[in-house]
Parts: C-alpha cells; sequence; structure tokens
C-alpha cells in the first residue's frame, strides 16, 4: 500500500493543450493584474499546496474561515485566501463571469469565474484571524492600507505555474515533492519551516526533531513575502546551501515554499501544517512564537510563547501532520556542544546570542563566534548586511508646509557631502512634484502616489549604497509608514519630524499659502481644509521656533551617529 502522503493530490492546472486555447480565450476578457501576495497564493492553489481549495474563497467560505477556522462544508481551514481587488474594477465585474488573472508583467497565468464580489468587514477579519485590529501587525496594516475594498470568489482554472528565475532546480511542487520521497522510499519526513538563516543551534535542533520522529527532514523555507525587514531570500538561500553540506544528503533535502506569509501565530502554524501535508510531509516543527510578528501598538507581544503550538495539537488530527515541538538550544561551553535549554544542568555556562544581538554584531562589523554559526553563513551575510556606517539610509523629513524641511534638508545635505564616503542625494517635495509627479493634484490619492514614488526612489538610493534625504509634507500616518517598510527592506529609515505649529508656519508663510488656504482659494491644504497626521514615534523630533537651521540639522546628525550610520 501507499502512504498517504505520498499519493499525488489534485492540482488546478488543465492540460498543454487546453491550456493553449485557453490563453487565446482569456485575452479577450477583463483582467486583473495580480499583486505580488496574490500570485503567491495562486501559484499555491494552482499547484495544490493549498488543497482543498479550488479557487479564491467565496463569500460563505471566507465568513466561515474568519469565524470559526473552517470552510463552509466543514473543512479545518484557518486563513482566508482572497481576490482583493479596487472598487473600480469591481463595478465592472458580474457574478457568473470569467476573469483572467496576469501576473505584473500581464502573463495570463489563470482564469477565475467569480461567484461572489462583496465588501468585507475588514476589522472583524482583523481581530478575528489576527486577534487584534492593530495596523502594529504587518498583515493588519496591509488589510487596511494596500488590500483592495472589494473581495472577489470563486473557482480558478490554471494555465501555466509563474515563472521564477531563481534557484529553479530547488523549487518542488508538492506532487514533485511526493514523487521524490516515493521514488526515495521515505514514508516519514519532518518539515522545518524558516524565513530567517540557518545557524547552528538551528542545524542542532533539526537534527534531534528529525532523529526523535525517525524521520526524515525537509528543510522548508519561505521565499514569497515575509515580514517587512527580514532578509532577503537570495541571501538566505545561499545561506541554506552553505549550511546543506552539514546536513547527510541521503536523508536530508531542501525545497523552496513561495509562500506570502501572513504572520499570524496560531493560526497561521495550523496553515503550514496544512500546506506541509500537501508537500508529503507527515511531521512539523512548530516553534515558540511560530510566525509571530513581533510586538503590538502597546508595546506587548501580539501572542503567547506557546499558542501557536496549543492550536497545532488542538487540530493535528485533522491537519494530518504531527507536531514535533521546537527546543530551545543553547549552547554548553563546558561541553562544547548544543542541548536543549530544559535539560542542562545548573551551575553550567550557557551561551547564547540573540537575533537583535546578532543584527548588532553584523551591523557594527563585529566577531561572530564560530559556536554560534558557520563561517560560510556569516560571510553570506556580511555580503548583504556590511557595518552600518557603510550602509545606505534615508532620512525623511516630514511637518506642515513652511516648517523648515526643505531648509534643514539643504544644511543636511551639505554637512554629508562634506563628509563623504557615500554619494548623497536630496528629494525635495517641489522638486519631486515638478519631475516626477508634475500630473499630480494634491488630493488624498495623489498625495500618497507622490509620497510613493519618493519612497521608491530612496528605497533604491539606500539598496545601493546611498543616502537619500527626503523633504515632502508626507501628512498620513499610514502612507509614511508603507514608505518606511519600503526602504527598511534595504538599510535605516530615519524619521525625522519637523514639529512647527500652524500659527508659526502661518507667519513664516512668504508665499502667502496659508492666507489663500484660509480664504478657501486653495482647497485640501494641509493644516488648514486637510489634517496633518503627527508622526507618534519619529526618530528625531525637531522644534525649530527660536531655533537656528544649523543647530537643527545637528540634531539629525547626532542621531545618525548615534545609530552608527555615520562616523563619529
Amino acid at each position: 500500500m501507499t502512504a498517504p502522503n505520498l499519493v499525488p493530490i489534485p492540482e488546478l492546472f488543465v492540460s498543454y493543450d487546453s491550456a493553449e486555447k485557453l490563453k487565446v480565450e482569456a485575452a479577450q476578457l477583463p483582467s486583473w493584474d495580480l499583486t505580488a501576495r496574490q500570485v503567491c497564493d495562486l501559484e499555491l492553489l494552482m499547484n495544490g499546496g493549498f488543497n482543498p481549495l479550488k479557487g479564491f474563497l467565496g463569500k460563505d467560505d471566507y465568513e466561515s474561515v474568519v469565524e470559526n477556522m473552517r470552510l463552509a462544508d466543514g473543512t479545518l481551514w484557518p486563513m482566508p485566501i482572497t481576490l482583493d481587488v479596487s472598487e473600480e474594477f469591481a463595478s465592472k465585474i458580474e457574478p457568473g463571469q470569467d476573469i483572467a488573472l496576469r501576473d505584473p508583467e500581464g502573463v495570463i497565468l489563470a482564469m477565475m469565474s467569480v461567484t461572489d464580489s462583496w465588501e468585507p468587514n475588514k476589522a472583524n477579519e482583523a481581530e478575528k484571524v489576527f486577534g487584534a485590529d492593530d495596523v502594529a501587525h504587518p498583515a493588519v496594516n496591509y488589510l487596511h492600507n494596500t488590500a483592495g475594498k472589494i473581495y472577489l470568489g470563486g473557482p480558478v482554472t490554471g494555465i501555466q505555474q509563474p515563472v521564477h528565475y531563481d534557484f529553479r532546480a530547488r523549487r518542488n511542487t508538492p506532487n514533485e515533492l511526493r514523487a521524490f520521497f516515493r521514488k526515495l522510499g521515505w514514508r516519514k519526513i519532518v518539515a522545518f519551516q524558516t524565513r530567517n538563516p540557518l545557524h547552528r543551534a538551528h542545524q542542532e535542533l533539526t537534527f534531534r526533531a528529525a532523529r526523535e520522529a525517525q524521520a526524515n527532514l525537509l528543510i522548508h523555507p519561505v521565499v514569497g513575502l515575509t515580514k517587512p525587514g527580514d532578509i532577503d531570500h537570495f541571501t538566505r538561500v545561499r545561506c541554506y546551501e552553505a549550511v546543506l553540506d552539514q546536513y547527510p544528503a541521503a536523508t536530508t533535502e531542501m525545497s523552496l515554499l513561495n509562500l506570502a506569509m501572513r504572520m499570524a501565530g496560531p493560526r497561521e502554524a495550523v496553515w503550514h501544517g496544512i500546506i506541509r501535508r500537501n508537500h508529503g510531509c507527515t511531521h512539523m516543527i512548530v516553534g515558540r512564537d511560530h510566525a509571530g510578528p513581533g510586538k503590538n501598538s502597546a508595546g506587548e507581544d501580539f501572542y503567547g510563547p506557546y499558542d501557536a503550538q496549543e492550536l497545532f495539537k488542538k487540530y493535528q488530527d485533522e491537519i494530518g501532520c504531527e507536531m514535533v515541538d521546537f527546543k530551545h538550544m543553547v549552547y554548553v561551553q563546558e561541553r562544547a556542544q548544543y542541548e536543549p535549554a530544559d535539560e542542562v544542568e545548573e551551575g553550567m555556562t550557557v551561551l547564547n546570542i540573540s537575533g537583535t544581538e546578532l543584527r548588532r554584531r553584523l551591523q557594527e562589523g563585529l566577531e561572530i563566534p564560530e559556536w554560534f554559526s558557520f563561517p560560510n553563513v556569516v560571510a553570506e551575510l556580511r555580503k548583504t548586511k556590511p557595518p552600518r556606517d557603510k550602509q545606505g539610509f534615508t532620512v525623511f523629513f516630514t511637518g506642515l508646509s513652511g516648517s523648515g524641511k526643505s531648509t534643514i534638508a539643504n544644511a543636511m545635505m551639505v554637512k554629508l557631502m562634506e563628509m563623504g564616503g557615500r554619494p548623497t542625494t536630496l528629494l525635495d517635495g517641489d522638486l519631486v512634484r515638478k519631475h516626477l509627479s508634475s500630473e499630480l493634484g494634491f488630493s488624498k490619492e495623489h498625495r500618497d502616489i507622490n509620497i510613493k514614488r519618493i519612497g521608491y526612489v530612496a528605497s533604491e538610493i539606500t539598496k545601493n549604497g546611498g543616502i537619500a534625504i527626503c523633504a515632502p509634507i508626507a501628512p498620513y500616518t499610514a502612507t509614511r509608514r508603507a514608505v518606511r517598510e519600503m526602504i527598511e527592506a534595504y538599510g535605516s529609515f530615519v524619521e525625522v519630524h519637523v514639529a512647527t505649529s500652524v500659527e508659526e508656519c502661518e507667519k513664516r508663510d512668504r508665499k502667502g499659502l496659508y492666507k489663500l488656504a484660509r480664504e478657501g482659494k486653495i482647497k485640501e491644504f494641509t493644516g488648514i481644509s486637510d489634517p496633518y497626521e503627527e508622526p507618534q514615534n519619529p526618530e528625531v523630533r525637531l522644534e525649530t521656533e527660536g531655533t537656528d537651521v544649523d543647530y537643527c540639522a545637528q540634531q539629525v546628525l547626532l542621531k545618525l551617529e548615534s545609530m552608527g550610520l555615520i562616523g563619529a
């Protein structure tokens, strides 16, 4: 008898000939250009990674998943897999209509038969799925500030898989992995889910987990979307490949999973278990605070350290994948080896380096001991994460019109250029309006587009080791956060709130803009007829009244120095 985990699972693709015909048909249909997250979701829908789903959730399934972690027919499924679209697109689509789903380059990947179109209660989705309607959670922030307003549901017909040009030999569909396990005679397979580089403690942990379960090991890192600020997947995969020769080749395999994580803690752990079952795994390692996003707005962890393990255990039989406890491994100096923290006798010298401490050592170019990580992993990390004073960064000034942003930003640029070492670019609000955003007005939508353009350019400068200085008004918290996330993928983001009062800005108003706004001759003027949402926790807050420009610029320089971004 064949083990159930090795039997092929249903895929949503049609045959090659049918796909060629469907491409011609689909070219005439209304098209939705998928976001990066939707491409990840569609790939796992089509290849069976999200089995038993047959498409993006309809309204009944969505509501049942949000409320009960089950599809409408009672099947366990913890995560809403939804196709969020704009109101404009949804207004042109009727239930019963087919649409083409395209990747960002316009390639048709699938057809979808729309069965439902509705406006979800996103606050309720945030509360039920993520535990709190708190935008400090990256998925809740995405839900409210990035995702479209309307959800479309319906089955999909796969035409072709998304194309990946990187690490092709490491990317396997669920059925390819099942066939591989079947060929090698593997019957018990323990999956290790990770979105971080592997160090010696992880190696020891995975060895022990596989030994305890008497199973083979699948290292199954996520290379789709993870948490903003995580190390990019190219670097991580190079790190994984550097470690692979530490594992016995006959009992270990590595495959990449193109999953868009939601960082949903307990629900995410159950979801990961179902996905691993679909890939042929019988066991999965579930960690402390598995897929936790960090701190909430009150500075507390979103989830308890063992919430994910408890929920996984509760549904283990239905998931069809057994949980292996993640043991916290520590290095015992006297025995020169890693051991589970709860098994170390009193009096032993325990060594450990936290993730924060590792980042600090990388940023400051300090030694990372061999007992902690493998030299070739550290070498890969150092390529991507040079010391902080060699990294690119962005200084983002925000404040009312006339607050002094541009003047201070100019002074900052001159001081940084005087110091030398890195190319420095000033992205002034007025100049960007002239050269990049001349077609935009001053509606909320157009302001957001303008700030995101500035953020994109700054992120490219930062990525390439330069310094970007931005000085737009940037009145909205959500947009500033989106720019922060864009930039922190590549380097540091230093928000400077130029906290000049409206009254003072009016006094300084050389162009007479405030007067015109008060008279109603300028519509949507920030601080008068349009709100300015003050930053709550900027890296620097400057009070400019009665203070000269040089002093203000110096305050920012001192902050950059304390962060290690510029030399003392």
